[in-house]
């Protein structure tokens, strides 16, 4: 996993046709963890779902060498080995947490833990059998982070994750996160909160001024994102 290299090159991001960051030059390997930082509105979320392939860039490239898909191909792009965590946990409500993790794990493919042992390193030993809506917000968002163990994937990309986490588990995922980094994992995530990374590259994303934006059609609302994300 050390030869893992994501490149960002000349990247502008843009909510629907508008521009709101960029350009953007930036490279990660393996082992390493990206921070982006910044104030509402200043494109964090926007960055994320563009590397993991939900928004495409208005500009630029996003290449990734020195890891291989699920297939057991070369990868060709970042969406093909990396888990995307967004604010939402993208978990079926009526659905057991191990048929959600069971459907996680054969969607995303490659190896990883079982439900009960992605669970146990979570702290949510013995609530396999439950519908996800019958947890409590904190706990649907470890079993959300426990999808990043059902699969493995080299590249993490994070949004907000330790949201509606107490303190002792935002330290137990903080763990997790550093495990995955010294296994040669990459880790990106955007966060108002410290993650607990020690030595983490930081990206300080600021808005745009109205002048620099460009729009080439009608923008999309934030509203209008969530939605086009689905359960995402």
């Amino acid at each position: 996993m050390s030869g893992l290299a994501v490149t960002v090159s000349g990247l502008t991001i843009g909510r629907g046709s508008t521009a709101v960051a960029g350009p953007l030059d930036l490279s990660l390997g393996g082992g390493e963890a990206l921070i982006v930082t910044g104030p509402n509105g200043a494109g964090k979320s926007t960055l994320l779902r563009t590397l993991a392939g939900l928004l495409r860039p208005l500009a630029g490239r996003i290449t990734v060498a020195g890891a291989m898909a699920p297939d057991g191909e070369p990868a060709r792009s970042l969406a093909e080995i990396a888990h995307y965590v967004g604010h939402r946990n993208a978990m079926k409500p009526s659905v057991s947490v191990a048929d959600n993790l069971g459907f996680w794990a054969r969607f995303l493919g490659g190896a990883g833990l079982s439900a009960d042992a992605a669970l146990e390193s979570v702290g949510l030993p013995g609530l396999a059998h439950l519908p996800f809506a019958y947890l409590s917000a904190g706990q649907q968002r470890r079993v959300s982070l426990a999808r990043l163990l059902v699969a493995h994937r080299p590249v993490w990309i994070l949004d907000e994750p330790t949201a509606a986490l107490d303190t002792a588990s935002q330290a137990r995922f903080a763990g997790l996160m550093a495990g995955h980094l010294d296994a040669g994992g990459s880790v990106i995530a955007a966060t108002h909160q410290p993650l607990g990374l020690g030595g983490a590259r930081e990206l300080s994303m600021v808005p745009a001024p109205a002048e620099h934006l460009t729009d080439k059609g009608q923008a999309i609302a934030d509203a209008d994102l969530a939605a086009a994300e689905g359960w995402l």
